[in-house]
């Protein structure tokens, strides 16, 4: 674009408004110098549209990342249903990585406790997801 405005500053007085309208003159100066510049570069060819169905593409399908984000969506709003107790070791557990022992001893209570929290929020987890 700058060669463009540069060639049009330094052309100003070529323009003759008897033959072309300025915004076709500036086309064909803009067209013109991207001729030139695709020439001057030496590029390889470019490939034909078809070969853009041979690319490979790494990235899910549409349907994919939507299925994803709703189960996502369902699996939060399940964990958000459960007691406060359970959603917290459930979330430290599972998320922050947190062993059994470190959460026992971080809320005070017996392992056994513990277990059986994350246990019985994991049973209703499987509960919710299961009715969504």
């Amino acid at each position: 674009m700058q060669d463009v405005y540069i060639k049009v500053w330094n052309r100003a007085d070529r323009f003759d408004a008897g033959r072309a309208s300025p915004i076709t003159w500036l086309c064909a100066i803009a067209r013109n110098t991207a001729i030139d510049w695709c020439r001057s570069s030496r590029r390889p060819g470019m490939a034909p549209e078809e070969a853009a169905a041979e690319v490979a593409d790494a990235a899910p399908l549409a349907d994919m990342v939507i299925e994803r984000d709703q189960h996502s969506a369902r699996m939060f709003a399940c964990l958000d249903e459960l007691e406060a107790r359970q959603r917290v070791a459930i979330r430290s557990a599972f998320l922050d990585g947190l062993t059994y022992a470190q959460l026992a001893d971080r809320m005070a209570v017996p392992l056994g406790t513990m277990k059986s929290w994350i246990r019985r929020g994991l049973q209703q987890l499987r509960t919710c997801i299961g009715d969504g």
